[in-house]
C-alpha cells in the first residue's frame, strides 16, 4: 500500500507533494505516470485553466465515449480550448498527484422566472480505477461552493435513464430529480 500523498500548488501552478519526509516539486500533470493507490486526502479539486488542457482531453474523451461517442482526442482538444478561451464554461479537476483523474464541467444560463444565473453541470467523469474514492461527490461539492459563490441560484443537470450510478451519486449528495418539468429535445 502506497504512502498517502499531499499536494499543493504554488502560485504559478506548480504541483508540489510529499508523502511525509521532505516536499517534491513535480510536474502539472504527468499523464503516463501510472495511477498508484491513492487515499481521498491525496486528491487535489481545483479550477481547470488553459494550461491543464492537456490533462482534461483524455478525461473528457473518455466521457464521451461513455456516451456511445467515437473517440475523438484533437476534436475534444479544440472544444476545450474554446470553452476555455472564451470563457464559456467553468472545469473542475480531481488530480491525483500529478495525473489528472477527474472532471466536471459547467455552462451559465439563466433563469427566467427566478431573474437569476443558473449553471448546467453538464458532464461529470471520473476515471474508473479511481471510482469509489469519492472524487465525484468532491467535484459536486467544488461545482456547488463555485456556484453559490458566484451568486448563482441552482445548478442543474440531466443524466442518462440508465446511468443509475450516476444517479445514486447525486441523489446521495442532495440533488433532487425533477417531477415537476419534461424535457423535451429538437435535433438541428
Amino acid at each position: 500500500m502506497s504512502k498517502t500523498r499531499l499536494t499543493a500548488h504554488d502560485s504559478s501552478g506548480v504541483v508540489w507533494w510529499t508523502t511525509g519526509q521532505s516536499w517534491r516539486r513535480g510536474a502539472s500533470h504527468d499523464l503516463s505516470a501510472p495511477l498508484e493507490e491513492s487515499s481521498v486526502n491525496a486528491i487535489t479539486i481545483r479550477r481547470a485553466e488553459l494550461r491543464d488542457l492537456n490533462a482534461v482531453v483524455p478525461l473528457f474523451d473518455a466521457y464521451r465515449m461513455f456516451y456511445e461517442q467515437p473517440s475523438d482526442p484533437a476534436g475534444a482538444a479544440a472544444f476545450l480550448r474554446g470553452r476555455f478561451e472564451f470563457g464559456e464554461s467553468v472545469i473542475f479537476i480531481a488530480i491525483d498527484g500529478t495525473r489528472a483523474v477527474g472532471f466536471t464541467q459547467l455552462y451559465p444560463a439563466f433563469s427566467s422566472v427566478r431573474l437569476r444565473r443558473v449553471f448546467l453541470l453538464n458532464d461529470l467523469f471520473v476515471d474508473e480505477r479511481i471510482r469509489g474514492k469519492r472524487v465525484g461527490e468532491r467535484l459536486l461539492a467544488a461545482a456547488a461552493e463555485h456556484a453559490r459563490a458566484e451568486g448563482y441560484v441552482r445548478l442543474v443537470l440531466t443524466t442518462a435513464v440508465t446511468n443509475t450510478k450516476a444517479q445514486a451519486l447525486y441523489e446521495r449528495t442532495g440533488w433532487v430529480r425533477d417531477t415537476h418539468d419534461y424535457t423535451y429535445e429538437l435535433a438541428l
